[in-house]
């Protein structure tokens, strides 16, 4: 969640998400920090570099949390957690991240401890996980394979 608020933040996006103003602050922080913008020997260059791949990121993951995206993404993700087992599963602060046996990961943003541990606790892993991870928390696809974890 802290990243998630870090990123708006940056882009001053309040509440809700839209694709279109999001592009719009994000073309606008791309042209006040690019870095060919300073000349060499300019200490803010190397400043800007380090911003704009800050800028760069933040954008590619907000527009994967767009609720626009989201929905754009919905069938596939239907498909995955309703067919598709659990294969494994990371947790670290507050960021789950469950590898499901169709190849596909998603990252689940704000699950606290006490949730990850009632879910490895479950013994009915994809029932707790239905009920209690996939409805209620912010997620996207990531592009990490089981293998790569």
């Amino acid at each position: 969640m802290k990243r998630i608020n870090e990123y708006k933040k940056l882009f001053g996006v309040e509440k809700e998400l839209e694709l279109k103003s999001l592009k719009k602050s994000y073309r606008d922080l791309v042209k006040e920090w690019h870095p060919d913008k300073f000349q060499d020997g300019d200490e803010r260059q190397e400043e800007a570099e380090i911003k704009s791949r800050k800028i760069i990121d933040g954008y590619h993951f907000l527009v994967s949390i767009a609720p626009e995206t989201i929905a754009a993404n919905l069938e596939a993700y239907t498909e995955t957690i309703t067919n598709s087992s659990i294969a494994d599963y990371t947790h670290k602060g507050l960021l789950l991240e469950i590898f499901f046996q169709d190849g596909s990961s998603y990252e689940y943003f704000g699950v606290t401890k006490q949730v990850y541990i009632k879910m490895i606790n479950s013994d009915k892993l994809n029932r707790f996980a239905k009920r209690s991870i996939y409805p209620n928390y912010t997620y996207r696809r990531t592009q990490r394979t089981l293998e790569n974890a």
